[in-house]
């Protein structure tokens, strides 16, 4: 039997871009490793993913945004 090894590292998202919503929150940009795009944002907490690899869809998100920043809590 043989096994295969890959590092963790090697499936991670790679940070693009981060924008400011209009709620002044931060949009994260992330290409994954297939290629497509996907964000995060902190004031809604939308994720949303693309096979379309332009930052239009994070641009619309980000100008449409009004939610203020959701407050950091560590985990218990």
């Amino acid at each position: 039997m043989t096994a295969t090894i890959t590092p963790i590292t090697a499936h991670a998202p790679v940070a693009e871009d981060s924008f400011l919503t209009a709620g002044e929150a931060i949009l994260y940009v992330y290409e994954d490793p297939d290629g497509s795009l996907s964000s995060d944002c902190t004031g809604c907490g939308e994720y949303a993913w693309t096979l379309d690899v332009d930052l239009g869809f994070a641009l619309a998100h980000a100008e449409s945004c009004l939610r203020r920043p959701r407050p950091f809590r560590l985990a218990a």
